[in-house]
């Protein structure tokens, strides 16, 4: 096994992308230093560690810099396989887990969209997130399944959880209601299922303070829009 000492996350809080790491580190039982980034004035270790994109979270594993939460979750199934598997063996079903995964990245964005916008673009985010939730009611294949990667949660849970966690606080903050429990039953099960698992539980982000950031977010969006 790599060595777990030399492991440490730049993260920033709250962060839907630095949770992913989190859980996925603590699932895998790796020792690693969390660093909190101030994102005002970042520092020149996550400067240097992501010149690219310049922001959390980063993976800092013997001096090597990894960006991005999704390709770090990959990064540490790759590194730490014989620990808490977080995708599956099969290469059919890990391909499957992957489209997922591409499928809530690329659906995201909708969900900031939801928060910093007004008028027909916030509506069609509203629509663009309503479709995203059908699809993954009705074709995400949790059927009788407790979580998205069978008995134990996995990468794709990873992927939409803390989404899922800030999709509630920006809905009530924008005052809309869009997730409702009727339309998504199986989705609402398995929210339930993920959020009294312990580890999950103990590292979910509080969430009156999350509602009160997202408020200050959505009121400098709105003063700042022409």
């Amino acid at each position: 096994m790599e060595e777990e000492s030399s492991v440490e996350l730049l993260g920033a809080s709250p962060s839907p992308f630095s949770e992913r790491v989190i859980w996925g580190l603590e699932f895998k039982g790796i020792k690693y230093e969390y660093k909190k980034e101030d994102l005002k004035n970042k520092s020149e270790v996550l400067l240097k560690s992501n010149p690219v994109h310049k922001r959390t979270p980063v993976l800092v594993h013997g001096g090597k810099p990894i960006s991005e939460s999704m390709i770090i979750l990959e990064y540490i199934e790759e590194t730490w396989p014989e620990s808490y598997p977080l995708l599956p063996k099969d290469p059919y079903e890990k391909s499957v887990a992957r489209f997922w995964i591409k499928f809530i990245e690329d659906k995201a964005p909708n969900v900031v969209t939801l928060l910093v916008t007004t008028g027909e673009e916030q509506e069609k985010a509203q629509n663009e997130i309503s479709e995203m939730l059908k699809t993954i009611e009705e074709k995400g294949g949790l059927g009788e399944k407790k979580f998205f990667g069978g008995d134990i949660i996995g990468m794709v849970d990873l992927a939409i959880a803390p989404i899922v966690y800030w999709l509630g606080a920006i809905e009530e903050a924008v005052g809309v209601k869009i997730s409702e429990a009727h339309k998504f039953p199986k989705f609402h099960e398995w929210i339930e299922n993920f959020k009294q698992v312990p580890l999950i539980k103990e590292n979910l982000p509080d969430y009156h303070n999350l509602l009160d950031y997202l408020k200050g977010i959505k009121g400098r969006a709105i003063a700042a829009s022409p």
